[in-house]
């Protein structure tokens, strides 16, 4: 339900900063993307990212042209002059630069459960009876800023005899559409059974390999997923299960769509802090940032990124 001008009123005067801005585009019954057209009529250009991570309370604005976009946000919104940049030096919201996860502790859990239940269902074994030696991995971000697609180049060993596939999870970004996400067997193996939840936005598809190996025995093969079903994309997250070899994770994008920042990051686990920050500079060429991990631990590793 629209909040009243009594409502937006007292918030102005109380803040905080985040509750203020939400409640003005409540008020005034403004979507983001409206608000972005009014500001870049007035010369000040704000992603929708951003100002959602503003009304949410993940960031607060403090560089120069931020507090501009705020001023020019009082005008859109009809408030009075001061009225939200006043509101700032109240607040103890993060600062920009301080990004939250993309993603929220309760949807990897959500989404780790759905992976449970489908691999159940095609009756894997806990670690598919593989260990990886070396795992290669290249994703594409479009020119809308999604998840165009990933491919793989991976070496398992295998400790058990007769194994002979190899069951790759696929998470798309929020809004993703599993029966839309085409999967590729690319090299020394073939598409098994695929299945998928639409809800947590995950996809499980069986890799078959061309023989079964032996206890001992090392194989390479390759798949991918073509996906461009989700939102805006801005983190890359890898899980491990078990401890394993050398993981390689290389992000390129759409030369109409560059990021302003990227870093490396790792997590004990999904709720865990994100540690081991790194910034990572894109490629002229190639449009591209990548990390290298010589010895993968249990937990999550990736890249994320800023659009503004």
């Amino acid at each position: 339900m629209r909040q009243t001008e009594t409502e937006l009123a007292q918030v102005l005067r109380t803040g905080p900063f985040h509750l203020a801005l939400r409640t003005a585009l409540s008020v005034r019954g403004l979507p983001l993307q409206r608000v972005q057209h009014h500001l870049a009529h007035r010369g000040v250009k704000l992603g929708v990212t951003s100002l959602s991570y503003w009304q949410q309370g993940a960031r607060r604005p403090r560089r120069a042209e931020s507090l501009r976009a705020v001023r020019a946000l009082e005008e859109v919104l009809s408030l009075p002059d001061d009225s939200l940049l006043r509101l700032l030096r109240d607040t103890d919201a993060p600062a920009e630069g301080d990004r939250p996860a993309g993603r929220s502790y309760r949807s990897l859990v959500e989404a780790s459960g759905s992976v449970e239940r489908l691999l159940a269902a095609m009756e894997s074994p806990v670690d598919g009876g593989l260990h990886t030696v070396g795992h290669q991995e290249r994703v594409r971000i479009g020119a809308r800023r999604e998840l165009a697609g990933r491919t793989s180049r991976h070496v398992v060993r295998a400790h058990r005899d007769g194994v002979d596939r190899y069951l790759a999870v696929h998470r798309g970004d929020p809004g993703c559409e599993p029966a839309r996400i085409a999967v590729r067997a690319l090299e020394n193996c073939r598409t098994g059974r695929v299945r998928w939840d639409r809800e947590a936005g995950v996809l499980v598809a069986e890799l078959l390999f061309d023989t079964r190996l032996r206890s001992g025995e090392t194989y390479l093969f390759g798949y991918g997923f073509e996906d461009g079903t989700g939102g805006a994309s801005d983190e890359y997250v890898r899980g491990f299960s078990f401890g394993g070899g050398q993981y390689v994770l290389q992000v390129g994008f759409d030369e109409s769509a560059l990021p302003v920042r990227c870093r490396r990051f790792a997590q004990a686990s999904a709720g865990s802090v994100r540690g081991a920050r790194e910034d990572l500079t894109l490629t002229g060429r190639h449009r591209t940032v990548h990390l290298v991990e010589e010895g993968v631990r249990p937990g999550l590793i990736g890249i994320d990124w800023d659009w503004e």
